[in-house]
């Protein structure tokens, strides 16, 4: 009866107890979550009260010594494999330990490596904020990203953390910031590059500068003269207009940047002042005006005031040729006629505006000069054409050979003069 009860009493303490260590996964990947459980095996259950404790390198895990005997890691990482196992203790005389197991974390490498940009599409006002983020669609653990920019691979900025994406940040955008910018990730393996991304900085025009070219020192009514508007500074593609007086008179576009010419052939309405415009979307900037001066000619000055001379003269002296043609037959005629017949009478004056004249006859023997007087008016005023008609002859007998010799001169008068007022002498 004895020995049966001692049995009973020494079989908790004499019975194999096998504690062994599970990992839910087995080979977990960095970044999951595993579950770590101390199980026991017996040959019957035990009702005795164990504490459990888990530890990894010979460093205790969790809270230490738990009533629980499992303990949930919420992720592990790569630096989290190594050799694991549990401990249970129902008295402090009896400690029970697990066989060790080992547990590799699995890291997944980055692979599709991107690079995006704030403000997205890559174009941004010089001055603005950039932002450069890279980013990886799996990965697992730290992972290294790495900024270059241009062709050289120059590296901007390097940075080692626990995420899919990191930032690279240019707080004011510069004109030498536009350039092809690209990311790396690595994680352990092998590098992984993004695609190139270029970055296009957009600049406002700065105020433009206007040169006025001539092809002399002094320019003259005729000169082509050649208009250049240029900003310094600013994106293409640039619009330039050109203003006289502030009236626009022409455009042209730089589709590349850069200045612009416009010629303008000078004619005296070009004098004034000038100034040109230059617009990219970003805004617009005027230049400085510009004073044109330039020399007109005395010739083309007085063109227009030559043609109305010519012209009025033209008019005048149409009616006044006509008279003088007219006269200077009629005379021919009365020569003629003198020369047959020199007692007879000449003809009654000319009608109207045209009258002729005679001094008296001349006597037999002696050459007497003709006085002839003809008017034209025209206007204000009256052109006297005075004929000078000398009769010669040979000699003094009959059937000799008479010569005619007629004198023109012309004398303008005011139109209230009259013709009688011209005195014979004087027109001699």
């Amino acid at each position: 009866m004895l020995p049966r009860l001692l049995l009973l009493i020494c079989a908790p303490l004499c019975e194999a107890i096998e504690l062994l260590l599970i990992a839910s996964p087995s080979r977990p990947t960095e970044g999951s979550p595993v579950t770590l459980t101390c199980k026991m095996h017996s040959l019957q259950t035990l009702n005795a009260q164990f504490q459990f404790c888990f530890f990894r390198d010979s460093r205790a895990l969790g809270q230490g010594w738990s009533s629980s005997p499992k303990l949930e890691i919420t992720a592990m990482w790569k630096e989290d494999s190594g050799s694991y196992w549990c401990q249970a203790q129902a008295m402090p005389s009896k400690v029970l330990r697990s066989p060790i197991s080992q547990i590799n974390v699995q890291r997944i490498p980055v692979a599709d490596v991107s690079l995006e940009t704030q403000p997205p599409g890559g174009q941004v006002m010089e001055g603005d904020r950039l932002v450069l983020i890279c980013s990886v669609a799996m990965g697992t653990g730290n992972i290294t990203f790495l900024w270059y920019k241009g062709a050289t691979g120059l590296n901007l900025q390097t940075k080692t953390q626990r995420s899919l994406t990191a930032e690279y940040e240019i707080p004011t955008v510069r004109e030498s910031d536009a350039e092809q910018y690209y990311c790396v990730a690595e994680n352990g393996y092998d590098p992984s590059p993004s695609g190139l991304v270029s970055i296009t900085v957009r600049i406002p025009v700065s105020r433009p500068i206007l040169t006025l070219r001539a092809p002399r020192a002094e320019a003259v009514v005729g000169d082509v003269l050649e208009l250049h508007c240029e900003a310094q500074r600013g994106s293409p593609p640039i619009l330039y207009w050109f203003y006289h007086e502030d009236v626009t008179f022409g455009s042209s576009s730089a589709p590349s940047g850069g200045g612009v010419s416009f010629n303008l052939s000078l004619t005296a309405e070009h004098s004034g002042n000038y100034s040109c415009e230059a617009k990219n979307g970003l805004g617009a900037q005027r230049s400085e005006a510009v004073t044109l001066d330039f020399i007109v000619p005395t010739g083309d000055r007085s063109n227009h005031i030559t043609s109305r001379v010519i012209e009025g003269l033209l008019g005048t002296l149409g009616p006044v040729t006509v008279a003088l043609l007219f006269c200077y037959g009629l005379k021919r005629k009365i020569g003629r006629r003198s020369a047959r017949d020199p007692l007879r009478s000449l003809p009654s004056p000319v009608p109207q505006e045209f009258t002729c004249l005679n001094s008296n006859s001349p006597t037999p023997g002696q050459l007497q000069p003709v006085y002839e007087n003809a008017n034209a008016v025209r206007g204000d005023e009256v052109y006297s054409l005075v004929y000078y008609n000398q009769q010669s002859a040979a000699a003094e007998t009959p059937g000799a050979h008479r010569e005619d010799k007629v004198s023109i001169d012309i004398y303008a008068r005011p139109r209230k003069a009259s013709i009688t007022d011209v005195d014979y002498e004087d027109a001699v």
